[in-house]
């Protein structure tokens, strides 16, 4: 280490008590937090693995199908059947439920957020650096407070995945609600419009093109940390990509790399499809 003329600020000793306070007094309040991700997680694997795998696919490809038309469905069937043909379908399943729990919560949060923002100038210029900060720092290093506070498994990879994918969620809820026109807006107040009927039937439509796109961001987002939360133990294809590393198995890294790069493309063409019917465009 370096010797410098000024005194080490000890930010990671802070950040380490910061952990070690929150553990102490909190445990039991994560603890439930753990306790309902990992059930719902269970749930939704449950409900998948209910669903034959002819069933399921033939659902996606139907969703497919009607948000962008035949070349997308033939793209999910193809993908979908070759994933089940591959032996990854159990692995992609719970794949599935993380990235599906992951986005729920993060608009669930990310969107009353972003809203808040676009209406609120102070608010947004809190949030902005908090968002830099989150979108920024490292993936690997949201797992260290995870683990203490989740503990290993599915829920610290799905908290971890929260924070690293909601960031585009609140900013372009937020972008959204600031660029409705303002001719609109003075127009709903002249109306006599009260401040939840201007947001939910003015402000809200028309940014929704807006909060699509964070929304596709964000699922995104999720799927490339599913090999991160594997590395606290979370199922999924992303645990055959860490194995595959740590075991030098080239096969199992190009077919489980291969199955995430299907869902990827599969997700993001049906969410395009959505923000993009919203603005009239085929």
């Amino acid at each position: 280490m370096n010797e410098t003329f000024l005194p080490k600020i000890p930010i990671g000793h802070w950040a380490d008590l910061l952990i070690q306070f929150i553990t102490d007094h909190f445990e039991g309040f994560f603890g439930y937090i753990a306790s309902g991700i990992q059930s719902f997680v269970d749930s939704l694997v449950w409900i998948f693995a209910l669903m034959t795998p002819i069933v399921f696919i033939l659902i996606c490809v139907a969703i497919a199908f009607w948000r962008r038309g035949i070349g997308v469905a033939l793209f999910t069937l193809i993908g979908l059947v070759l994933i089940y043909d591959l032996g990854y379908w159990a692995h992609a399943m719970q794949t599935f439920a993380l990235v599906l729990t992951s986005v729920v919560l993060s608009i669930l949060i990310g969107f009353p957020l972003g809203i808040l923002a676009g209406i609120n100038k102070t608010f947004h210029r809190i949030m902005t650096p908090i968002l830099d900060f989150m979108q920024t720092m490292p993936s690997f290093v949201y797992l260290i407070p995870a683990i203490f506070l989740f503990g290993t498994g599915m829920p610290p990879g799905v908290v971890a995945t929260i924070v690293f994918a909601m960031p585009p969620t609140i900013r372009m809820t937020g972008l959204g609600i600031r660029q409705v026109p303002s001719d609109l807006i003075e127009a709903s107040d002249a109306f006599g419009s009260t401040t939840w009927q201007k947001l939910f039937k003015v402000q809200i439509p028309i940014a929704a093109p807006t909060v699509m796109a964070g929304v596709n961001q964000s699922i995104m987002l999720s799927l490339s940390m599913v090999v991160v939360a594997s590395l606290v133990g979370a199922p999924g294809l992303g645990a055959d990509v860490y194995l595959a590393v740590t075991s030098l198995r080239t096969d199992i890294g190009v077919e489980a790399g291969l199955a995430i790069v299907i869902i990827a493309i599969m997700l993001d063409r049906i969410s395009q499809n959505t923000r993009n019917k919203k603005t009239g465009e085929s």
